[in-house]
């Protein structure tokens, strides 16, 4: 007799074959038996009329900033989301030898965590046992932090070895990748040797390099050139983080970007690329100004926004991108702690600017100096049209650049933390048909966990751990809006984590059968 058997579903496999009827037998944590006949176990979840795939694989999210304080994943649970890959677009909370340098330079909202840890094998303590499965990378900033501090200058060969030596360290820590965000701080500062050196150590100790590249807009398709020159030097697995291109000028650029990962790949490169289903981004609102403002961390800006030299020069650049990458009419104010502006919350810097009589370049100025330059935005700067291409595109997970939320909370976050999983299989799949449902679960399944070695998940198949989805393909949609983001998905019946139910009859059980995963 089984633990857990599911019986009376469609099965979805994940490897994009289609849906058959099946039932599925799970013992100690793992998928015992697929069948075609019904199945007798101590627990039975009854799938009648739903689907049963394997649980969804968030190839890019920053839950390593919420987990600690929101370890029962619901937001993700309600997704059918069973495993969270974290330390993307160059932030990780680890390594660090100085507290207040990491937390001076993060642009992440950095409230919810103990710090209790100062590498990979302390986080993974802190982190073990959620809802959800986490599997590590190590960030880029916080390498270039811990060996060069927030200073815009090249490291030296010495320094240079130490920071390739903190990539090999975190690998052996158990980190299944390492990233950069190459327009975040002190990220941005790297040249592209130096790039490629710690792509290099990190592809010599079998991690995966994921990148949010430099540039998303006018030269995106140069920095998606630069990202496949470093791994195909390297002999790297190749992530493109959330391909996109930002600002009207740059829509449909990401045509011609897939085009080189497709002849990347001709030529024997690794690379793939990930998605979210929304046309606006999330950040921090610090990231939309030039590089020089940001050298020395959040302190070191303030000072210059005190300057009102250094003020215009920052306003006047940032005053150049509207119209070309951003438009400010849609760059809204998400989240920013309580302060002498919290009710700019949910507003674009264009009305902040009308209401104060200002443009909108100073009034982003006004927020970042009123909240000592704490600001995340929503960035409404995409187009559907390039969403559904690379959506389509075989070589592109599903990831959702989210987090780990609670049920109600403050501010306006992007919606994607509530909804990314359920939205593709509600309006891509069911309403707008962009994907069929069996490939979008391999966007979500198998694919990603192929690029991470999770040789024993993405798949239905005996042997595999038993991280499993029950849904309805009929009624799954994202309920979160930009507007009213504090709702979490529907449609998802039951979902476990290792064989432990994490959520039966659409709510959550409150037992967490999450592990921290490494590669195969």
């Amino acid at each position: 007799m089984f633990d857990v058997v599911i019986n009376g579903g469609e099965l979805v496999d994940g490897t994009g074959a289609p849906r058959r009827p099946g039932s599925i037998g799970i013992t100690g944590g793992r998928i015992a038996e697929v069948s075609f006949g019904k199945l007798t176990g101590r627990r039975e979840i009854d799938a009648t009329g739903q689907v049963v795939a394997p649980g969804f694989i968030d190839l890019h999210s920053h839950a390593d900033y919420t987990l600690e304080g929101s370890p029962a994943a619901v937001t993700q649970l309600h997704q059918g989301v069973t495993t969270l890959v974290t330390g993307n677009c160059g932030h990780s909370p680890f390594p660090f030898t100085d507290l207040g340098l990491i937390r001076r330079a993060s642009i992440i909202d950095d409230r919810a965590l103990s710090w209790k840890w100062r590498d990979a094998a302390g986080f993974r303590e802190v982190v073990e046992g959620t809802a959800v499965n986490v599997a590590l990378q190590v960030g880029h900033n916080a390498v270039r932090l811990a060996v060069l501090g927030d200073a815009d200058r090249a490291p030296t060969a010495a320094e240079l070895e130490k920071m390739c030596e903190l990539v090999r360290t975190a690998a052996r820590q158990g980190a299944v990748g390492f990233s950069t965000g190459l327009i975040y701080a002190p990220g941005v500062f790297a040249d592209t040797a130096e790039v490629r050196a710690l792509v290099a150590a990190a592809a010599s100790a079998g991690l995966l390099y994921s990148t949010h590249v430099r540039n998303e807009a006018a030269t995106l398709l140069d920095a998606v050139r630069e990202a496949i020159d470093a791994a195909e030097l390297a002999g790297a697995r190749l992530e493109i983080s959330h391909l996109k291109a930002m600002g009207p000028e740059n829509h449909g650029k990401v045509v011609e970007a897939l085009a080189l990962i497709d002849a990347a790949r001709q030529r024997g490169v690794d690379v793939t690329a990930d998605v979210y289903p929304y046309t606006a981004s999330s950040t921090s609102l610090v990231s939309r100004l030039s590089p020089w403002a940001v050298d020395g961390g959040k302190d070191a800006l303030l000072a210059r926004l005190a300057d009102p030299a250094a003020r215009e020069r920052i306003a006047a650049e940032l005053r150049a991108r509207f119209g070309r990458d951003i438009d400010p009419e849609g760059l809204v104010i998400a989240d920013l702690p309580i302060g002498a502006r919290s009710a700019d919350i949910g507003l674009s810097v264009a009305e902040i600017g009308r209401r104060d009589g200002v443009d909108p370049a100073e009034a982003a100025l006004r927020v970042l100096a009123a909240h000592a330059a704490n600001v995340m935005i929503v960035n409404h700067a995409m187009s559907e049209a390039d969403v559904d291409t690379v959506l389509r595109h075989p070589w592109v997970s599903v990831a959702s650049d989210g987090w780990t939320m609670t049920e109600r909370g403050e501010g306006r976050p992007h919606p994607r933390s509530f909804g990314t999983f359920a939205r593709v299989l509600g309006r891509y799949v069911r309403e707008r048909g962009v994907l069929s449902l069996e490939d979008a679960v391999r966007k979500m399944t198998s694919l990603p966990a192929a690029r991470i070695g999770l040789a024993d998940r993405g798949v239905l198949a005996a042997g595999k751990a038993a991280d499993v989805v029950v849904l309805d393909p009929a009624e799954i949609i994202d309920n979160s809006t930009f507007e009213q983001p504090w709702q979490l998905a529907s449609g998802c019946s039951a979902v476990l984590v290792n064989g432990v139910p994490a959520l039966l009859d659409g709510s959550p059980t409150g037992e967490r059968g999450g592990a921290v995963l490494t590669s195969a």
